[in-house]
């Protein structure tokens, strides 16, 4: 069974840093293209950065120089590192993972920052 689920999610202070989670279960997510979304209440869901199975890397403009996506194959865990939070980071965040066979989803963490 595939599983993915997000951990790391909090109450921050505006300028805060959160460390978000995404723990893998039945895949190998070093296979995948690995993807952290947000989604905020009223509003679409919206791509924050990728990471391909070869490294590459894609920021949305939003959290360029201030999130860091990273992966531990060891652990078989998707990172966010997210630096400088504003209120306008604040959201539920997902991990996805995607290839032509499978497309999976976490349950989301929730991101609150105060200002």
């Amino acid at each position: 069974q595939v599983q993915l689920v997000e951990s790391g999610g909090g109450l921050v202070q505006s300028g805060g840093s959160l460390r978000l989670s995404c723990s893998a279960s039945g895949i190998i997510l070093s296979m995948y293209v690995m993807y952290w979304y947000h989604k905020a209440p009223g509003k679409q869901r919206v791509l924050v950065a990728l990471i391909s199975s070869r490294g590459s890397i894609y920021y949305t403009d939003s959290v360029v120089s201030r999130f860091t996506i990273s992966r531990d194959n060891a652990k078989n865990t998707l990172y966010l590192q997210m630096n400088s939070l504003n209120p306008e980071d604040a959201a539920v965040y997902y991990c996805n993972a995607s290839r032509a066979d499978l497309d999976t989803w976490g349950q989301g963490a929730q991101v609150t920052v105060s200002s």
